[in-house]
Parts: C-alpha cells; structure tokens; sequence
C-alpha cells in the first residue's frame, strides 16, 4: 500500500514536473518570437541596425563553414594543390545606357571585366522580340559588333560598345518590342564556368518609336558632351566657362554636365540659372565610383553621351572645363563648321596656358577679374606633343574616346590652320584661391624653366562675355566664390 502510495506521489510530481518544463519551454518560445517580432521594426539605435542584430542571431544559430580543401595526395605520390574561390569575380557587364541608333541598329554602353576581354573571347548576341510574339511575328537574333572605345586604359573594368544590328527593321514602325542581350563569357575568368547572362537592354511600347528621327533636322547644332566633373571644383572657374561657351556655340545648343562628385552646392548654384534656361542638364553619374575604370570612368561617359543624343546634334563637342575653344575673328563658329562638313570628324589645337602668370598692371585689380582674363602668358616650349580635343558628327561614330574617335565612317581633319583651337588653364578648375601667383608685365619670359609669351586672345573677350551672362541671365552669380 505504501508502495502504491509512493508510485502515485511520483506520477503526480513528474507530471508537474513536466508541466513545469512545458511552461518554461512555451514561455522562452514567447519570448523568442516576441523579440523577433520587434527587430522587424527596430530603428538603429548607437550604430547598430536590427539586421546585424538578426544576421548575429542567424551566425550564432548556424554551424561554422567547412574548412576549405588545400591540397591532397595522389597514388602517384603527387602534391595536387587545391584553389578555393572566395566571393565574386568582377562583372560581366554593367549597363549602363542602350539607344536606337536607326531603324535596325542598337548600341548597348557599358563596363565589363578587362582580364575577360583582353585574354578571353567574350561574345554578345542581340535578340529583338516584338511586342506582338506570334508565329508570324518571332523573334530575331543577331550576333552584336562589340567595341573597346578606351585603347586599353581601363582597370579592373573597361568599356564597351556592344553595337546590335539586325539584317531588317526591328519594331522602327512603331510596334514596340524589346532588346535582349545576351553575354557570354568565352572561356575566360574560371574556365570551368563559361556562362551566358541576359539582360533587357530596351523595351519600346507600341507607338513609342518615331522613325523619323533617323533622317529629321537635329534640335541642336552643337551639343557638349563633358567628361566626368569630379573634385573641389572653383565656382567661379565653372561660371567663366559656360558663359563663355554659351555664348560661343549660339542658341541652338546645349551642354550635358556629368557630375561625378564635383558638382557641390558653390557649382549648383552656378549650374542652376542656365538648367532653367534649357541650355545645361546635369547627370548625377556617381554611382559609377562603385566600378573601377579609368580616370572616372570618362570613356563610359562620353560613349553614352555620344550615342544617347547621336540623332539630336550636328556637331557633338568633347573637351572640358579648364579648356576653352577658340574660333579666329574672320571666321564664325558655324562657318568654320560648315567648312568641315564633308568630314565626319577634326581635332583642335592645344594652345597651353599659365595657371599663375599675370600682368603686374593687374595688380590691385585682378581678384575682380575672371580667370581667362588675367591669365594671359602662354607655354610655347617647342618639341612637345600636346593633347587635341575634337568634334564629330554623331551619326556618322560608333564609338569615341576622349581625344578622338577611331570609330568612325567617313574622314577626320587633324589640321586647320590655326581656324580653331583650345587655350588650356590646367590646374585651375580645381584650385579654390586667386590662380595669380607671379607677376610680369614681359612680353616673354621664363618661368620653371618653360617659356611663355604674352597672349591676351580671350582677355579681349572678356567684357562681351561679362555682358552676355549679365543680358542672359541677370545679376545671380554676381558674387560667386572662387
């Protein structure tokens, strides 16, 4: 009987026993998920976001990776090392902008892996797929051309132009579609891998696409395709130049600023009064920075550039900030151009410029006066090749670069006697204090072991410049900074 007794006390004991665990077990449960629950809508607090929270609780909860093979011995006695991938490779492509370039052409801008494209045959092939798919209206391929526009400067990316065309017109009626691009890597990177990624390049709704753009009159004469702005660029350096080519170019033109960090608030404000006018738009192309290409990416730049406004110019310009064209007094702008029109591209001459030279007579007066205006001394060193910039008519390019286009149909034009060239300020776009530094009132002289001649061309300029912004947008930039 006591025995009975006793059985029974335990039954009763583990089965609160039990409940007591059950309890505990629901309760920490509750709490688990309550917690949990409340991550979801954590702000950071000190630094610490709820998903580092919920990614340390995801670690602690995992087991650790396995540890990687290094090597291992074969029968034949042989050390057989073993290569352990960690993270990725660079991109196959990064796209970054894709255009019509006629009723059956695409051009497709963008970056891709240099290792794959210089020891690797990567390929691409363009495939049009109407808007309506029927069995009388499939899709078409085509294998694309693929350009290397940056003449083996890029990094760890370089850029290409992966031009599409089709043996007919593609969705040029109006009909929409879409442009898929396909892209093989070609037996490069990891052998073993040789992979194909498609992308949608352009989708065109139905009615979207007015064919006569191909053969219409361009909406401007000239159009500015710049380089990448970057840096802690001067205000007032960034105002001389675009009154001064606004000015210059007339009213049927427009420029397209790339801001790669250097548009801060004192270059907006600049910026500002001529985007209002329609002359400037600005693109904020920082993301780029992610991608590793050279010298900001700037041949990425000005190939999407050039195919994004191909059929909105006559004439697309490509030069920048610091540098300032020049056209010789007997000749205008379009004159001189209309001269060139049999060919589809001409470079400009370099006419390099001191970036502290100033009169001693401007003394006292040149913090009032603008840059082209008081540095007036020219480097004319002999035996040295200079840099050209260049125009180009954009229907007739493929691809570009930033000196020049090597892609091209039709002829280029290196020289122009003198007609037009570029007087360069290099140094002084980024430099935020007064640029005189030395003073002369020589009319030759040498400075750091460089010869330089006294040349006023752009300082004659510079009251019709001043009266020109002041008449075009009023007395706003009056007082802008260096």
């Amino acid at each position: 009987m006591a025995k009975e007794k006793e059985k029974e006390r335990n039954v009763v004991v583990g089965v609160i026993w039990n409940c007591a665990d059950m309890k505990l077990l629901l309760t920490s449960l509750f709490f688990i998920c309550t917690l949990a629950t409340i991550i979801q809508f954590l702000p950071s607090i000190a630094g610490i976001q709820s998903s580092h929270i919920r990614s340390c609780l995801t670690q602690l909860s995992s087991e650790p990776p396995p540890l990687p093979r290094r090597e291992e011995t074969t029968a034949d006695s042989v050390v057989k090392r073993v290569f352990n991938p960690v993270g990725s490779g660079a991109y196959l492509f990064i796209l970054m902008g894709a255009y019509r370039g006629g009723p059956n052409s695409f051009a497709a801008i963008g970056l891709a892996s240099k290792p794959l494209h210089v020891f690797a045959k990567p390929s691409f092939q363009c495939e049009w797929i109407p808007h309506d798919s029927t069995t009388n209206n499939a899709s078409i391929t085509s294998s694309a051309y693929k350009i290397l526009p940056d003449w083996g400067y890029g990094r760890v990316y370089t850029v290409v132009v992966v031009n599409c065309t089709f043996p007919v017109d593609v969705g040029a009626d109006g009909s929409g579609g879409r442009l898929m691009v396909h892209a093989t890597t070609g037996g490069g990177a990891d052998r073993e891998m040789d992979l194909t990624e498609s992308f949608l390049a352009i989708e065109e709704a139905p009615g979207k696409v007015n064919s006569s753009l191909f053969t219409a009159p361009p909406k401007y004469d000239y159009l500015y395709c710049g380089s990448s702005l970057y840096g802690n660029l001067s205000p007032q350096r960034v105002r001389e130049w675009i009154a001064y080519h606004a000015k210059l170019f007339g009213n049927k033109s427009h420029f397209v600023i790339h801001d790669a960090g250097g548009v801060h608030e004192g270059v907006m404000e600049v910026l500002r009064p001529w985007m209002e006018k329609g002359i400037v738009t600005l693109q904020d192309i920082m993301e780029q920075e992610r991608f590793d290409g050279y010298y900001h990416n700037q041949f990425l730049v000005v190939n999407d550039c050039l195919h994004r406004y191909r059929f909105m110019a006559k004439w697309i310009f490509f030069f920048d900030v610091d540098e300032f064209i020049y056209v010789e007094p007997k000749n205008t702008l379009d004159s001189l151009l209309a001269s060139f029109s049999d060919y589809t591209q001409f470079t400009i001459q370099q006419m390099p410029m001191s970036s502290k030279l100033c009169r001693s007579d401007d003394v006292g007066k040149n913090s009032r006066m603008w840059g082209f205006e008081k540095l007036v001394y020219r480097d004319v060193k002999r035996g040295i090749r200079r840099d050209r910039k260049y125009a180009i008519q954009p229907r007739n390019a493929f691809a570009t670069g930033v000196h020049m286009s090597q892609n091209i149909a039709g002829k280029s034009l290196h020289k122009t006697d003198g007609r037009i060239k570029y007087f360069h300020y290099h140094g002084t776009i980024a430099n935020r204090r007064e640029p005189c530094g030395e003073f002369s009132n020589a009319t030759e002289l040498a400075f750091d072991r460089t010869p330089y001649l006294l040349d006023d061309t752009l300082r004659r300029l510079a009251g019709s410049i001043k009266r020109f912004e002041l008449k075009t947008i009023g007395r706003r930039l009056t007082h802008t900074r260096q």
